[in-house]
């Protein structure tokens, strides 16, 4: 390891993320079906959310939500610096990419409790199996939400890999494999 490079990824957030992105992948391909690897990788998703949430507070530096969550004015500036290919390089997330974190845990929260709900009132099972023999109305709403979420929350993971790949042209550095290895230059 070069000696301008610094440790900014722990290995908890490099094995979250990588495990969340197999386990939303299983997840949204499995959705058509109500089969048991669609409900297990969403609770693998559901679990890994918990986590993450936790960690944000109470692990590393670049881990916590405090180092990464930026006032708006500030998200909008880097935007529009990024726009001119001007923007300001961070060791841990930039500011919309913090606010993108963010963003995709909520959506990830949102996806588990209705999929928990539709699970609960279809099979009458999980934390939400109370749910069942409710009327087909709040079937049909929670089943229809969950499909929206889900596949707008693929457009966060689009959105999510191409601000990756323009941060790593316009700074010269391959945020994939910073991602894996846990470092970036230090600079």
């Amino acid at each position: 390891m070069a000696q301008q490079d610094i440790r900014v990824w722990d290995i908890f957030v490099r094995i979250f993320h990588w495990t969340l992105v197999v386990g939303f992948t299983v997840a949204w391909l499995s959705g058509e079906e109500s089969t048991g690897l669609h409900v297990n990788a969403g609770y693998l998703v559901l679990g890994l959310i918990l986590l993450r949430i936790v960690w944000g507070f109470v692990g590393t530096r670049y881990a916590r939500f405090s180092e990464f969550v930026y006032r708006p004015a500030t998200v909008k500036a880097f935007i529009r610096d990024t726009t001119q290919q001007r923007a300001q390089r961070y060791i841990g997330h930039n500011p919309a990419g913090g606010w993108m974190v963010v963003l995709m845990l909520v959506m990830l929260l949102l996806i588990s409790v209705t999929g928990m709900g539709v699970y609960g009132i279809e099979d009458g099972a999980g934390p939400l199996a109370m749910l069942a023999g409710q009327p087909e109305i709040v079937e049909d709403i929670l089943e229809e939400s969950h499909e929206v979420l889900a596949n707008f929350m693929l457009v966060l993971v689009l959105i999510h890999i191409a601000g990756v790949l323009v941060e790593s042209f316009i700074h010269g550095e391959n945020l994939v494999k910073a991602m894996l290895t846990g470092r970036k230059r230090r600079e």
